[in-house]
């Protein structure tokens, strides 16, 4: 759709505003700079976050085109004197929502399906568009934009051709429903379901069921599963004052408008037979697991609620195809990152993955391989259209694309470095390895191309064992430390040791995206990698065994200082290299006895350094050693006591603020009075708690370890396995063999019936000793195949069960890992 600007300042109120250019006409909503495809009917929200602020690229958006911004303030920002038009606003996300709510007003005779739940919202969302595509003109959220910000840009989709909207709805407390109902006004409410998933705002799961509830106000019909007893009792007063038609569906036996009457299973596929309406009808799914099939149950309530024929339904429910949420980075051949994108392939959910993909890429070549675009917001020419503005926006340097669509539209992309193939088989066939090199790779195809064949192609080829980590869950713990801070304090990220075993780069760049302050390493070469790699924030070096002085200040690591001598040497080494005010990090031994200063030895540190300009000391810090100890908690407040003597001596001496920092991961937690200037996050960061009174329960593993079966034999009684044949089996067993071993960093202390791995929804002990490239675990209770995935630890299999196994701590577990050990990066 398309504004002008004089109607969006009024649908916002904005009475405050600039108007350089009253003719202006918007069509594009912007909140994140790096998102920028079409400058000139552009609109941008500063919006201000916890962690960061929108005002601050005002001024670069302008030097890159756009003239349209809904401000706060104009204070700071250059551009207010030239040709742009600002609208200010006393709060820039109400006004993103009122101009999302003006819209959706404008049709308001648009049936409009709202979703939400705990689980489900993006499948149930993905799912009802192919099954409902053929009847209708859909608008839907892109990817889960389902937040306070991702409603309003959803909403923005709609325009006059649009003939159904889904849209979802998700919450993390309470107060946030009402919001997304009033811009939403759906005509159907769906629930999926009410679970654990995102409790932390909420005091009980009642009070979660009641708040998504609220999407249900003025709805004229609902969908919901009878046997939630949490949605239930939520909308039954609802359901007694008849002010909706509803479709339940029930697997238990409730009483539902759809009564599930049997499903099952086999071979992947599931058949449901289930009564409704007083007949009785058969559908087949292609997937197999309670998930799938109660994502499925809830599709097959709004179909009915929309009449649509049994038999259509059977037909279109056979040929749905899964959704995949997540976008993973891999290691690539020849130095090639690999963005694997497994979502839809239309243009909804291209223009995230091209913005995920430019952020990785940094200054490196970028590669698109695309396949045919499923026509959604837009269609035939209109949309291979957009598709070349987007990824010309986004500086891609080569796009192939595949498929019959993809060459009819080839003209749309003569500006371009691009090549065309009928299918996949043709560009395998044409292309090989050597044609990929130094480079960011997105490979983004529907289902029906096997863009599989090309990952295998591009993947560096390793061993099956796979340790994946979630970005998401990364960004969850992140922000629920930061949820701990004053808004002024700062944070350092921890990613020493490779990022705690998980890859230094992948968790550098996110926490950068998140707004963190400073990055901390243990070693230069850590920091060095990271700066190549296109790491711009600041990074400390912790243990800085410096050989390479030149390296250190080429980079712009800033070492911590902890004795006169290296402070000597780094004034001696900056002063042949030329540097000036070069940022180091003064650390104080306040207890654990380890490195730093003493208070007997500041005068002379003071003395040092007063007397020169090649360091300039940034902050001053120090290690807490018995945190997470509640018994030796006066030893703690002694170190506090004696770093405030410390501080207060080094800033006496200093013309500029020193930032001060002592808490780590457990300090931000019980001591938060403590947080001073700057905390630094660890080992939390990735999910492993540090204090066990229920005060970090909401952290959620970010690294998971798996493997694969192998190998699967029957052996009787008595029969030994492995080396030194240690493991005796005392029953008739089926023993699996799974391609991790100490080779991995699998310990072999692991072996024996030490710990369990899961495998087929149980837990297998291991039996026998554990070899260099293969241990063998118990299966008899499970039904598991070749092929089948095995957890180490994850989601089912903590890692501290493994630490606790072996005597240590999680750091251990994690750092231990093998470099031969393929990393996955995913975000959903």
């Amino acid at each position: 759709m398309r504004y002008p600007i004089t109607e969006i300042a009024s649908a916002i109120g904005a009475p405050a505003t600039r108007l350089a250019d009253d003719n202006a006409v918007v069509s594009q909503l912007l909140i994140d700079s790096r998102s920028l495809s079409s400058p000139a009917e552009t609109l941008f929200f500063a919006l201000r976050t916890a962690n960061n602020d929108g005002h601050r690229y005002v001024d670069d958006l302008y030097s890159r085109g756009v003239r349209n911004f809904v401000v706060e303030t104009l204070a700071g920002i250059e551009c207010r004197r030239g040709d742009a038009n600002f609208l200010v606003v006393t709060d820039t996300l109400d006004a993103l929502q009122s101009l999302a709510t003006f819209h959706r007003r404008r049709f308001r005779h648009l049936p409009v399906i709202g979703i939400t739940g705990s689980r489900g919202k993006t499948t149930v969302k993905e799912w009802l568009y192919q099954l409902l595509g053929d009847d209708y003109r859909i608008v839907r959220s892109p990817r889960s934009y389902n937040s306070q910000i991702g409603v309003p840009l959803s909403l923005w989709d709609i325009d006059d051709d649009t003939s159904l909207a889904i849209i979802e709805a998700g919450i993390s407390t309470t107060g946030e429903m009402a919001n997304l109902q009033a811009m939403i006004r759906p005509t159907m409410g769906v629930i999926t379901n009410i679970g654990a998933e995102h409790n932390d705002g909420f005091t009980s799961m009642q009070e979660k069921a009641i708040e998504k509830a609220k999407i249900l106000f003025n709805c004229d019909c609902i969908v919901y599963c009878a046997d939630d007893r949490y949605v239930q009792q939520t909308i039954k007063p609802m359901l007694e004052v008849d002010v909706a038609r509803e479709c339940a569906w029930s697997m238990g036996g409730a009483n539902a408008a759809i009564r599930v009457t049997s499903a099952m299973v086999e071979g992947g596929k599931s058949t449901i037979t289930y009564e409704y309406e007083g007949a009785t009808n058969t559908i087949e799914i292609p997937f197999a697991t309670d998930r799938d099939i109660e994502n499925a149950l809830t599709c097959l309530a709004v179909m009915h609620l929309l009449d649509v024929k049994p038999d259509v339904i059977a037909e279109r429910m056979a040929r749905l195809t899964p959704v995949g949420t997540r976008i993973n980075v891999i290691e690539g051949v020849n130095n090639c990152t690999i963005v694997a994108d497994g979502y839809t392939s239309d243009y909804n959910s291209l223009t995230p993955a091209l913005d995920f993909m430019s952020r990785r890429a940094g200054s490196r070549p970028s590669t698109v391989i695309l396949s045919d675009i499923a026509p959604d917001v837009y269609s035939g020419d209109d949309l291979y259209h957009h598709v070349s503005e987007w990824l010309c926006s986004k500086h891609v340097s080569r796009l192939l694309g595949v498929g019959p669509e993809m060459m009819r539209y080839a003209s749309h992309f003569d500006g371009m470095n691009a090549r065309f193939f009928a299918d996949t088989a043709q560009l395998l066939a044409q292309m090989s390895q050597g044609d990929f090199e130094d480079e960011t790779i997105l490979v983004k195809g529907a289902p029906e191309f096997d863009f599989g064949q090309i990952l295998d192609m591009l993947e560096v080829k390793q061993h099956q064992t796979v340790e994946e980590v979630d970005l998401n869950a990364l960004a969850h713990n992140f922000k629920f430390f930061k949820s701990k801070l004053k808004p002024t304090t700062k944070t350092v990220a921890m990613v020493k040791a490779s990022g705690y075993g998980a890859g230094s780069y992948e968790i550098a760049k996110t926490l950068q995206d998140r707004g963190a302050d400073y990055l901390a390493v243990a070693v230069q070469d850590e920091g060095v990698e990271l700066r190549k790699a296109g790491i711009t924030m600041p990074i400390i070096v912790l243990n800085p065994s410096i050989v390479n002085y030149k390296a250190m200040f080429l980079h712009d690591l800033e070492p911590e200082v902890y004795s006169l001598e290296e402070c000597r040497e780094l004034i001696k080494e900056g002063a042949k290299c030329g540097v000036k005010n070069h940022a180091v990090h003064i650390k104080i031994d306040t207890g654990m006895h380890r490195l730093g200063f003493t208070f007997e030895q500041l005068p002379e540190l003071v003395e040092l350094l007063s007397g020169q300009d090649i360091l300039k000391p940034s902050s001053v810090f120090s290690h807490l050693c018995v945190a997470d100890e509640p018994s030796q908690d006066d030893y703690t407040r002694s170190q506090f006591e004696y770093f405030d003597r410390c501080c207060k001596v080094l800033q006496d001496s200093c013309e500029h603020h020193l930032m001060r920092h002592i808490l780590n991961t457990t300090g931000i937690v019980r001591f938060p009075e403590h947080q001073l200037d700057m905390v630094r996050i660890g080992i939390g960061l990735y999910g492993i708690k540090t204090i066990f009174d229920g005060a970090e329960d909401t952290l959620q593993p970010v690294s998971s370890l798996r493997s694969v079966i192998i190998s699967v034999k029957e052996w009787p009684a008595g029969t030994t396995i492995g080396y030194g044949r240690h493991g005796v089996l005392t029953r008739d067993s089926r023993i699996a063999t799974v391609t991790i071993g100490y080779g991995d960093g699998f310990d072999r202390h692991f072996g024996n019936g030490a710990i369990s791995m899961w495998a087929g929804g149980k837990r297998c002990p291991t039996v026998g000793n554990v070899c260099m490239d293969a241990v063998m675990i118990d299966i008899t209770d499970t039904d598991c195949r070749i092929g089948d995935r095995v957890e180490i630890f994850g989601p089912h299999i903590p890692v501290e069960e493994l630490s606790e196994a072996r005597g240590t701590i999680p750091y251990e577990i994690l750092t231990s890992v093998s470099p031969r050990v393929k990393r996955v990066y995913y975000r959903e």
